[in-house]
């Protein structure tokens, strides 16, 4: 049942305590634009959201008598990291102050208070319920990671999937692997062919900010990438292996091993998906891939916008072209193909990015667009970037009924999906 009335705007006071303001409501921003939020776009925070204080930044809401916007000038703005599976529709809004310092690499989602509840502007865009924080039991992990890895001593993948990935940065997609099911990580590539401006695993120390995590440092073997995917495929429910994670670089610069591994992989099972999450800069290394056995590949792209593009993730010997050409190639060997889109409410939602979306939707025949939140500070995002503060704005949401409008055949998510997803949507939503 949607709410009826704007929640209340709310602060922290600098001591992990926040607050709420009756008589302001709080507000959405959309790229440089504080926005009133329709109740009906509201959700209870979902489980497994977090909260941030943003130090340096003061809360900008609507006083709910006069309607105008104001700065509540008592504490710090505070931002909801929302769980998995779920789209922001609104960024937290806010005044800077001349010397904040730069936001990790986090989304920062609008949040409010009322009746008890924090209410985020958001969907859930995926029912899928792999990283939702309710299904982990954290002592089973730890157990089955070290049977793991009694049971394998010198496979470097799975110590790097048990030891960093599942104990130290509490991976989902890794947890998951050790606890037998769905989607699990094959990381492989150490170095990349992108400066993304956001990097999750790399940033110069001139940037200001932390890694969100540590890179992978070597590049696994056939046999310790076989050792991970084929029983993981044979035995898991819903069975999905990935190379391309968050702790490594650009798995393409890796593709002869990864191409003689999903060989291997075939040659000992035919069950699961084998899917390769990439920047798509090689399309002759997607083209053998293809050949090998892979299943489906996830782009991902913070805009398709060539300059846009450009300007973030600042590539190195491949072009915006590449990953046209890569898309079409793996779309001719009949690859289920997603774009991991960033979503960034105020530009996602352009009218000129809208419109080079549809362009490039009927281009490249995608298969599926899976609206992720983009972990990045707002302001040096807009600064780097150079958004268009005066540009028309459909808004997120409607962006993504215009499309399915559009695209009926075109799939919404926040995940991989595995083959009996796949087979299923292709029966009830043939091209």
């Amino acid at each position: 049942m949607a709410l009826r009335r704007v929640p209340n705007l709310v602060y922290s006071d600098g001591k992990g305590n926040i607050y709420d303001v009756p008589d302001i409501e709080m507000a959405g921003r959309t790229g440089t634009d504080f926005v009133r939020i329709n109740p009906e776009d509201l959700i209870v925070l979902p489980e497994g959201s977090q909260l941030f204080e943003l130090p340096g930044r003061k809360p900008v809401g609507f006083d709910r008598k006069t309607g105008e916007i104001v700065t509540f000038e008592e504490g710090w703005a505070v931002a909801a990291f929302i769980a998995p599976a779920h789209t922001q529709l609104f960024l937290s809004s806010y005044k800077k102050e001349n010397k904040a310092p730069i936001l990790p690499l986090f989304a920062y989602t609008a949040v409010g208070w009322l009746n008890g509840k924090f209410y985020v502007p958001a969907v859930r865009v995926d029912p899928d319920k792999r990283q939702d924080c309710d299904q982990f039991d954290h002592n089973l992990v730890i157990k089955n990671v070290k049977r793991k890895l009694k049971q394998h001593p010198q496979n470097r993948l799975i110590h790097h999937l048990g030891e960093n990935c599942a104990l130290r940065y509490l991976c989902p997609a890794a947890r998951n692997y050790f606890l037998g099911r769905w989607e699990a990580p094959i990381p492989t590539s150490p170095g990349c062919n992108a400066n993304c401006i956001g990097c999750i695993s790399y940033q110069p120390e001139e940037s200001g900010i932390p890694s969100t995590q540590n890179r992978l440092t070597f590049i696994p073997t056939v046999e310790e990438i076989v050792e991970v995917a084929v029983p993981h495929l044979e035995n898991a429910p819903r069975a999905v292996v990935s190379f391309g994670q968050g702790c490594e670089g650009e798995p393409l610069l890796v593709w002869e091993i990864i191409r003689d591994a999903i060989k291997e992989i075939r040659k000992k099972t035919k069950k699961g998906i084998i899917n390769i999450n990439t920047n798509a800069s090689k399309p002759e290394a997607i083209e053998e891939l293809c050949k090998a056995g892979l299943n489906s590949i996830r782009v991902s792209m913070n805009s398709v916008i060539p300059e846009i593009y450009n300007r973030y993730y600042r590539p190195n010997n491949y072009t915006f072209n590449d990953v046209l050409e890569s898309i079409k190639t793996a779309r001719k060997f009949n690859c289920w193909v997603s774009i991991n889109y960033f979503v960034f409410p105020g530009l996602t939602d352009w009218v000129e990015e809208y419109q080079m979306l549809r362009n490039f939707i009927r281009e490249t025949n995608i298969s599926m667009i899976q609206w992720r939140n983009f972990n990045i500070d707002p302001d040096w995002y807009i600064e780097l970037i150079g958004v268009d503060g005066g540009a028309e704005k459909l808004g997120v949401k409607n962006v993504m009924k215009l499309l399915k409008d559009e695209f009926p055949h075109l799939a919404y998510g926040y995940f991989n999906p595995p083959l009996e997803v796949i087979r299923k949507y292709l029966l009830t939503h043939p091209l």
